[in-house]
């Protein structure tokens, strides 16, 4: 009966905790849109974003086409189809592999830096300063955070599938002497817009996943600096969750349109 009423208690939490990510992500569109506009806070956020992920971003992804190459090479020369590298490569890497090894790498590092933020936030009662003084802490603390979260991880994702397959154009060329010409002609030759398109517009959905969730979990952190860590760690968890959720979706709405 224990073991009944502990699982009860935890499917209620669970959908709890979606009705209250819902009701907040129904804030959000209701105050993105109202006034004032907070442009300043918005591009500082884009820059935190998007250039302290950089470094990260291009690492993972120039190892990422390194390994990738280096284990599929071998089955393909198995095969007497090592030709086809550049087109597999690409064509992996760009639809789905680089926006969610990406994805989740930004969720790591973007979703946990806003949970901790916000967190530490309103457990400092610095919140509710805000809102006592008269600035509405959710327009200036989450809405320029989830849209610079939304905005930036495309632009990441395009940087990274790019250095990825700079990193398999390293491998080819080392160990089948191909040109970088020769490799990046054959690649982007085997790219199409419907590889293209359904791969940039789920990354907007990643990264308005990842914002939303990690200011949703820092926004309403409570107990202390206990409850700023278990923010940053759920933001992370959820996150990643929920990405596979939207990639799932965006994979298959993709294959009934094209």
């Amino acid at each position: 009966m224990q073991g009944a009423f502990g699982s009860q208690n935890k499917a209620i939490a669970f959908f709890s905790e979606i009705g209250a990510l819902s009701y907040f992500a129904a804030r959000f569109f209701r105050e993105v849109f109202s006034r004032p506009f907070e442009f300043r806070e918005f591009l500082k956020q884009c820059f935190n974003m998007g250039n302290k992920s950089l470094l990260l971003v291009g690492v993972t992804g120039f190892i990422l086409g390194l390994v990738f190459t280096l284990q599929s090479r071998p089955t393909l020369l198995e095969f007497g189809a090592v030709s086809w590298m550049p087109s597999m490569i690409s064509i992996s890497i760009v639809r789905e592999i680089g926006p969610v090894i990406i994805a989740l790498i930004c969720a790591g590092r973007i979703g946990s830096s806003i949970g901790a933020e916000l967190g530490s936030m309103r457990v400092t009662e610095q919140i509710d300063a805000m809102e006592v003084s008269g600035t509405n802490p959710f327009k200036f603390l989450v809405v320029t955070r989830v849209l610079a979260a939304t905005l930036m991880l495309p632009i990441l994702v395009i940087l990274g599938d790019f250095i990825a397959l700079l990193g398999s154009a390293l491998i080819e060329n080392f160990k089948g002497q191909v040109s970088f010409l020769l490799y990046f002609n054959q690649a982007f030759d085997a790219l199409e817009f419907s590889d293209l398109i359904p791969a940039t517009i789920k990354s907007f959905f990643f990264g308005f996943a990842i914002g939303l969730v990690g200011c949703f979990k820092g926004y309403n952190s409570s107990k202390g600096t206990e409850g700023v860590g278990r923010a940053s760690n759920s933001a992370v968890v959820f996150t990643s969750l929920l990405l596979f959720i939207i990639d799932f979706i965006a994979v298959f709405i993709a294959d009934i349109i094209y």
